[in-house]
């Protein structure tokens, strides 16, 4: 396969997104960055770090002015400000200055954590994503997006600052958890739902082989899933417009995600999110019933959970918890819903009855 996509802003480019089955190129990658004359610090977590920190020290050793690395606890609940705080706190004694650069590599969290510090550290610098999950390789790497969750509320402090360098290695998939890998599908699946109805279906068809990671369908997926959220970025790199429809089930997913304090994977709470939002598409007349349950077994064959695994769900609660949805302008919910399987669209006009109608259909499915 072609190994780099390019993502522009403004019709120029400004970073690629680099696809391998090592670390070999990266020193090479890096190089264009002129880290010869520049600090590096890589920032990690404690469940990457005994993986892959030693094997990206080796090899960038001696290629830069100086190296250090950051480890913080592994965690969701570590995505605060407090873990911004220390990040700041070994840089200014490291003497980071301006030119220097931070690497992330790990997770979503990691990727999500190091970015808003890059943005934030000395009114910006410069820093790179090393994604180590599905989820981060194929969603919170690419875009710009950074940020921390504050009091159990999704992202709700950040910035946007776009990456220099986005570096794929394939083969970090072996060494994910089911539970891991099945947090990356939910975004990999929304792809396909907002955007691509041929994805869509290639998805279901190659079913078993994703979930034996075959290597070389992983390798075909997390490109097409990239490409599709480049284009979305390029178009709206803000997300001023278009790129909400990445926000697929999301709204009730990062409700779902808090009710459950965390306990459930983000990209699961998005399986279960994208249900929902399926749901009330159909309860709007916008999509069949054969669509809807196809969406349904599609998550559930991809081992997700699904709504009447919760039946003792506070409905009420969950749905209160969207309206401290950063996705809120004024007192109206930004919701994605489907006109079809790979057409979504921004609908101002959900209600609280709408989405405990959705928790029913679903429930039943």
């Amino acid at each position: 396969m072609n190994n780099t996509l390019t993502v522009h802003m403004d019709n120029k480019p400004i970073y690629d997104i680099f696809f391998a089955e090592d670390f070999n190129s990266l020193p090479q990658l890096l190089a264009r960055q002129g880290i010869a004359d520049r600090r590096v610090c890589i920032v990690t977590e404690s469940n990457v770090a005994p993986l892959y920190l030693d094997k990206v020290t080796d090899i960038l050793k001696n290629k830069c002015k100086e190296l250090i690395s950051i480890t913080f606890d592994a965690g969701e609940e570590n995505k605060t400000l407090d873990t911004v705080q220390m990040i700041y706190e070994k840089l200014i004694l490291a003497k980071f200055d301006r030119k220097d650069l931070l690497i992330a590599l790990g997770g979503g969290v990691t990727g999500d954590i190091t970015g808003y510090a890059a943005a934030t550290y000395l009114r910006g610098i410069d820093f790179v994503q090393i994604p180590t999950s599905l989820l981060a390789q194929v969603d919170s790497s690419i875009g710009g997006k950074t940020g921390v969750d504050f009091d159990s509320y999704k992202n709700m402090v950040g910035a946007f600052h776009m990456p220099k360098l986005v570096y794929i290695n394939v083969s970090t998939l072996n060494t994910l958890s089911d539970e891991q890998f099945t947090s990356g599908m939910g975004e990999i699946i929304k792809h396909g739902l907002i955007k691509d109805a041929d994805y869509f279906k290639w998805l279901t068809d190659n079913q078993e082989k994703i979930l034996s990671k075959d290597q070389s369908v992983l390798a075909h997926m997390i490109k097409i899933s990239c490409n599709i959220k480049r284009m979305v970025v390029e178009n709206d790199p803000t997300e001023k417009g278009e790129r909400a429809l990445l926000n697929f089930g999301h709204t009730l997913g990062h409700a779902i995600e808090k009710y459950l304090k965390l306990s459930l994977s983000h990209g699961a709470c998005v399986g279960l999110g994208c249900i929902l939002a399926a749901s009330i598409s159909y309860s709007k007349g916008l999509i069949s019933k054969s669509d809807l349950d196809l969406i349904y077994h599609t998550f559930r064959e991809f081992n997700f959970p699904v709504i009447s695994d919760y039946e003792d769900m506070d409905i009420d609660t969950v749905i209160e918890y969207t309206k401290n949805d950063k996705k809120m302008l004024g007192n109206k919910i930004k919701f994605i819903l489907l006109k079809e399987i790979g057409n979504a669209y921004i609908d101002m006009d959900i209600t609280d009855n709408d989405m405990a109608e959705a928790f029913s259909i679903a429930g039943a499915l």
